[in-house]
């Protein structure tokens, strides 16, 4: 390996000595960047991991990545080069010569536009949130279901490398590692056979392996994966909860909480209905991804010029994550009511993220359901049949099947509907009693002119309501209400801490 390394410095100097190139060392690769272009190189390294230590393999890890990438992010990843020595002794990109090295041909783009990046300068709105769920599903919808059988088995080993890892270096407190390590294995015995069914029902697929925000980039405001595991399969090939978790987690670390809570919610909406009954699995592959990214700060402490304080501020922020993650809370169930334009759903999006456990409570919504239920998208209108008595009790018992799955998973659940029936409102109290799990029933309240003029602001909404429907409630004979009734005319703020404050009254 002695000779590959001397070769490939001499490459190294030529693809830096170009006017303009800045160079970026990984543990496993070196990145040129140069104008609108970028060439990566392995290294020529061999870890218990990847080996790189060949012309040979290092030509083919550059193909798998080009596989593996290029359909996920083809704006990127363009090819293949050779790096050669021409006949006078010099060395050129995709010469006439004799290779040398291999390189990926990329297009080079924004890094201040990754996630991490957009992460630290402020808040991820809404709508990027729900892209990144999307981008996510679609990458595990184009991919078939795998035959690894030992995916399951391989999890306690990645729980004690996490272990040994975090042991390096004695930068956090044994007993600390000790009770994470004891933790997650309990964590895992109790869902193996969940993890087991998942691989019986192929949920366990050839995912992208790696993602944390650092590996996802907006494109024309749009979020792209890349750099996905090529050099491993087995360690890509995962449960897709397990990839999703990864970019959960670190949503959590960059103080994301709202962005998290909408990244698990739209993935659910748009992929399988299995994985809101894995939500169970979901702590302890948060926790483990971020035990992972402990270890990966840490290892930046060997680089040259490294920032040992912000190293290790970073490694323990992920560490504090990993204890706090494995040791859910319990679930609990919300339900707000209101009539239409009281501002149900703006107020159970905002409630999710602060309901624990992390990342948040799953928001079942009536509106959603019904066109769900309907089999037409969010915002095509729907026909009066939709709204008879009769199909209202499908659409609640519905809601109530799917709050009781989410919180057998140990997840807490938020339900948005009217609830303008007293049997409704009875029934999801009766259904948090039966599993066992604290209850908050919430009912919003604004006058009509309010509730009119947010419905006519509306746009691109899953709600059928018109102000003629608004206006006709008024007549409903609610009944006693029995939850905490909510003024819901002010502020979207000043409601979210009006219900903020009934939840924790225990109300």
């Amino acid at each position: 390996m002695k000779d590959q390394t001397v070769i490939q410095e001499r490459v190294f100097q030529a693809l830096a000595g170009h006017p303009g190139v800045t160079r970026i060392d990984t543990h496993g690769a070196s990145v040129f960047l140069g104008g609108d272009r970028a060439l990566k190189v392995k290294r020529a390294v061999r870890f218990p991991f990847l080996d790189y230590s060949t012309l040979e393999k290092r030509k083919a890890a550059c193909e798998e990545e080009i596989r593996i990438n290029r359909p996920l992010a083809p704006q990127i990843y363009h090819g293949v080069v050779a790096i050669t020595e021409e006949p006078d002794g010099s060395v050129t990109i995709d010469g006439r010569g004799r290779p040398i090295e291999y390189a990926v041909d990329m297009s080079r783009f924004d890094e201040n536009r990754t996630l991490d990046h957009l992460a630290k300068a402020g808040p991820l709105d809404a709508d990027l949130a729900e892209a990144i769920a999307e981008a996510i599903a679609a990458s595990h919808a184009a991919t078939s279901p795998a035959d690894r059988e030992e995916w399951v088995p391989s999890i306690p080993a990645l729980i004690v490398g996490n272990s040994d890892g975090l042991r390096i270096g004695n930068h956090f407190d044994p007993a600390a590692i000790e009770q994470l390590g004891k933790a997650s294995h309990e964590a895992f015995v109790r869902i193996r056979p969940l993890l087991e069914e998942r691989c019986r029902q192929g949920f366990v697929r050839r995912c992208h392996g790696d993602l944390h925000l650092a590996n996802i980039v907006l494109i024309d405001q749009r979020p792209v994966l890349f750099d996905a595991i090529e050099f491993d399969a087995r360690m890509a090939t995962i449960d897709v909860l397990y990839d999703l978790a990864f970019t959960l987690m670190d949503l959590l670390r960059h103080d994301q909480q709202l962005a998290a809570s909408v990244v698990l919610n739209r993935y659910l909406a748009v992929t399988p209905p299995g994985n809101l009954d894995a939500l169970a699995a979901l702590p302890l592959f948060m926790s483990i991804r971020a035990a992972i990214r402990a270890q990966v700060a840490l290892a930046r402490l060997k680089r040259p010029h490294a920032s040992e304080p912000d190293i290790l501020d970073d490694a323990r922020r992920y560490f504090d994550l990993a204890r706090k993650l494995i040791q859910p809370a319990a679930p609990r169930l919300i339900a707000v009511g209101g009539l239409s334009g009281t501002g149900k759903s703006v107020l159970a999006r905002a409630l999710a993220p602060i309901v624990a456990p992390q990342p948040g409570a799953v928001v079942l919504r009536s509106d959603v359901l019904r066109k769900q239920m309907f089999g037409v998208a969010n915002t095509e209108r729907l026909p009066p049949s939709a709204y008879t008595p009769e199909f209202a009790a499908r659409v609640y018992d519905t809601l109530a099947e799917r709050a009781r799955r989410t919180l057998a998973q140990g997840h807490s659940a938020i339900v948005d509907g009217v609830f303008a029936r007293d049997v409704e409102r009875d029934a999801f109290a009766r259904l948090a009693a039966d599993c066992n799990v604290a209850f908050t029933g919430l009912f919003l309240v604004a006058d009509l002119a309010t509730r009119q003029k947010r419905i006519g602001n509306r746009s691109g909404d899953a709600s059928d309501a018109t102000q003629e429907v608004a206006a006709m409630q008024e007549h409903y004979n609610i009944g006693h209400i029995g939850w905490a009734t909510i003024d819901a005319s002010g502020t979207r703020e000043q409601t979210l801490q009006r219900c903020r404050d009934a939840i924790a009254e225990g109300r």
